[in-house]
This record gives C-alpha cells, sequence and structure tokens, in this order.
C-alpha cells in the first residue's frame, strides 16, 4: 500500500509506492557502457595534458607524480572576474556571473572509478575538497560553496576521465535558505539540532542504516525521493564542511567508498550524483545545521506530478532500498 511521507527537514511530501515498483535487483543497469582507456591523449585531464588545463590549485602526489590534482574550470559557468553587486529594477533583479568554478581530477587514469580507487586515494580526493573549501571560504564575496560529482551521461557529466567539481558563489539559494530557516525554527522551539534528532532516531531504528563507523553513518532517508537515494553524516555535529578533522576524513572515505562500491555491484554501475550540502560561508558555525554528503542515483525520471506538485513518486521504500545495499536478500 502507498503511503506518504514527509521529511521534517524540508516539510517536503513524498510518495513511497511499492505496488509499482520493481524488485530492488531489477532497477540493476542493463546498459554496456563504453571500455575506457587507461590513458586518452586527447582528454585535458590525463596525465602529460596538463598544459591543457588551467595551472593546479591544489595537487596530491605519490612518488614524484601526481595522484590527484585540482586546476580552475576552463568552461566555467562564473567568473571570479565580473561585478558580484546585483541590479534591482524590481521586479527585475540581476547580478553578474561571479563566482569561483574549480575540478578536481580524482586520478591519474583515464578509465579509473572511486570504487576502485584505494582507500588512501579516496581520503586524498576528500582532503582535497576540505583544502579548496576552506581557501575558497576566505575570497572575497564567497557565501556558497557546493562541492559535487556528476557520475555518467544522466548526471550530466561530459567527460569520462574521473572527476568531481567544485563551485563558489555570492549567491544562497532558496534550496539551502529554506531548510535552515525550518531548521532554525525547529532548534528554537526545542533547543535541538533537527539533523541530529533524526540520525539519533535513524541509528535508534537500524532499519535504514547501510554502513555506520566510528564518526559517520550513511543510511536511506525514511523521506527519500528517488528510490536507493543515500544520505551520509558525521555523528558528530558539526554544519561546516571544512571543520571535519583527519580522522574524520579517513572515516568518510571508507563511508563513501563503501556506499558506492554496493551501488555499483548492486545497481550495475548506475550514473548518479553527490554533492555536500554545508551551511553558507557567511552563517558560520550554526547550532542547527549538520552537514551531510547526499548520493541520488539517476535511475528514475520526475514526471508530470513530480513537476507539477513537488510530491516525489519513490517506487522502493527505502528500508528495502537500505537492505539491498547492505548486500542482504531481498
Amino acid at each position: 500500500m502507498s503511503q506518504f511521507r514527509m521529511n521534517f527537514l524540508t516539510m517536503e511530501w513524498v510518495i513511497v509506492a511499492p505496488e509499482r515498483a520493481k524488485r530492488p535487483d531489477e532497477f540493476k543497469n542493463k546498459e554496456t557502457k563504453e571500455a575506457l582507456p587507461e590513458f586518452d591523449r586527447s582528454c585535458p585531464f590525463c596525465p602529460g595534458n596538463e598544459d591543457k588545463t588551467p595551472p593546479e590549485v591544489a595537487v596530491k602526489k605519490a612518488n614524484g607524480k601526481w595522484v590527484s590534482r585540482v586546476v580552475p574550470n576552463k568552461f566555467a559557468a562564473v567568473s571570479s572576474d565580473v561585478d558580484a553587486s546585483r541590479k534591482i529594477d524590481l521586479p527585475y533583479v540581476s547580478a553578474g556571473g561571479f563566482g569561483i568554478a574549480e575540478v578536481l581530477v580524482e586520478s591519474p587514469k583515464h578509465n579509473d572509478n572511486i570504487v576502485h580507487m584505494p582507500p588512501k586515494q579516496v581520503q586524498g580526493i576528500i582532503e582535497l575538497y576540505r583544502e579548496r573549501y576552506a581557501a575558497l571560504s576566505k575570497a572575497d564575496h564567497i557565501d556558497t560553496i557546493v562541492i559535487f560529482k556528476n557520475h555518467g551521461k544522466k548526471a550530466g557529466t561530459s567527460l569520462n576521465h574521473p572527476h568531481s567539481q567544485i563551485i563558489a558563489t555570492s549567491m544562497v539559494p532558496p534550496q539551502t535558505r529554506i531548510p535552515l530557516q525550518y531548521a532554525r525554527d525547529f532548534h528554537d522551539s526545542y533547543g535541538m539540532c533537527p539533523y541530529c534528532v533524526m540520525l539519533e532516531s535513524e541509528m535508534k531504528v537500524k532499519q535504514r542504516i547501510i554502513i555506520d563507523n566510528e564518526f559517520f553513518v550513511a543510511f536511506c532517508p525514511y523521506a527519500s525521493r528517488s528510490p536507493f537515494e543515500v544520505k551520509i553524516a558525521p555523528k558528530r555535529h558539526q554544519s561546516r564542511f571544512d571543520r571535519i578533522n583527519d580522522k574524520e576524513v579517513a572515516s568518510l572515505a571508507e563511508v563513501l567508498s563503501t556506499v558506492l562500491k554496493q551501488l555499483y555491484v548492486g545497481l550495475g554501475d548506475p550514473d548518479y550524483n553527490y554533492v555536500v550540502r554545508t551551511s553558507p560561508n557567511s552563517d558560520g558555525d550554526l547550532h542547527y545545521e549538520h552537514w551531510r554528503l547526499d548520493i541520488v542515483p539517476k535511475i528514475t525520471t520526475p514526471a508530470g506530478f513530480e513537476l507539477g506538485s513537488g510530491i516525489f513518486i519513490n517506487t522502493v521504500p527505502p528500508e528495502k532500498a537500505a537492505e539491498f545495499l547492505r548486500g542482504e536478500k531481498i
């Protein structure tokens, strides 16, 4: 029987409709993905082609060679060379396309995949995320910093070489601000961080937990908007991603690698997006915000009802999705 569920962090409703569902293993990707070479002479991210990108702003090395590197995005939608001020002539409001965009090249291998990388390499990627987040947060006019990865064509990737991106802008969009307002109201009413309440409840119920270790927990949210949506959150209250310490970096690398491997094996290397959600730069440390990393496999497409109502239909109950991603029989 279908059920409405509310995400109490955003007040959004979803419909969990298992009677419309296939079995979780039937979502497995049947498409044969192109076999890629380890090196592609035309790829700007492959070793030896460093002159095809702007000079790197950060790098991880081993044995004198780069393992992962961060470069400015040569084809960015935003630029640091424009005026960030707003022009207001109501009802028309605009601003220059100010921002900073960077690409993190995750591996020198053109055909690499984060699920095949050793833990130390994944840890190095997260360390670069943290390093660049901290650096960008000190830049003038920067308020929103988004760290994200598009894996596969359905997720919006345009280059096969494994990479993720960081975009920093002066704007705080409603998608960030509105949940913060709900969280602040919750904290004002109950004196608690709503995300900490959610994590405590999920750890107690356990049904939707995929994996947890000393510092992090990965789970399928109670009101998941799409099948196999996963949220990874620190157990320690932190509103800003750059507050993560070295032990937590290693812990996050373990959990992220495990979840992505389970998706890779269970769903046949699906296309996906992941994004780090964290408080706006100007807000500082908040009692009511809790940073997290969201993973959304691109295995369904929102249709007319979702677009018209804002209510998403999820055909795989998150309890079943978590059970499947734990490797248990369904």
